[in-house]
């Protein structure tokens, strides 16, 4: 277990990533078929960690207080294929003394297939970030530990809850652009 105090978890699902050109909603269901989703590759497209306090050749006391951020992003492709980007923000602090600062860009590509189309988009943002965080954790872990400190372990994130706030925000941003549109 890490040396942290607190560990907040924040995600956000962005819009629907667009279909590929000319597909239609439900081309390519079979309905004799179960639905598949399939990892095709996963790797770190940019890391950063910075030790402040080792930079500083500070010494902060006491037990830091960790701030995780998790920002989820979807693209669609061809043939089915989609990537997911887990970015994953940490930063642990000493009072106003900054420890470390941990910037993770996580990419999964997964082809999806024999899917309604209305359902890709849940899939891109709970079930896909659900299969790329052990490997995420795994980098955030591993390099707190190399920089000198216990292991950053991340908490099991709920993304089916994260989703579900973030389209009732959305659905709340709307409801309120349509009525100040409606009131001009």
């Amino acid at each position: 277990m890490s040396d942290e105090t607190s560990q907040a978890d924040d995600a956000e699902a962005p819009a629907a990533p667009e279909s590929a050109p000319g597909a239609d909603a439900n081309a390519g269901v079979d309905p004799n078929q179960p639905p598949a989703l399939a990892i095709v590759a996963h790797y770190i497209r940019d890391l950063s960690f910075e030790n402040v306090a080792a930079q500083e050749a500070t010494q902060p006391q006491g037990q830091p207080e960790i701030n995780v951020t998790v920002n989820l992003d979807a693209a669609g492709g061809p043939e089915n294929r989609y990537q997911v980007s887990m970015k994953i923000n940490a930063t642990a602090k000493s009072g106003d003394q900054t420890r470390f600062l941990v910037e993770l860009d996580y990419i999964g590509i997964f082809n999806i297939t024999n899917v309604k189309q209305e359902h890709v988009h849940p899939l891109l943002f709970i079930e896909c970030p659900r299969q790329l965080l052990p490997y995420a954790r795994r980098v955030v872990s591993d390099v707190t530990r190399d920089g000198g400190y216990p292991p950053l372990m991340l908490d099991n994130v709920d993304f089916a809850n994260l989703y579900r706030q973030k389209l009732e925000q959305l659905r709340a941003e709307q409801a309120q652009a349509a009525e100040t549109e409606g009131n001009a």
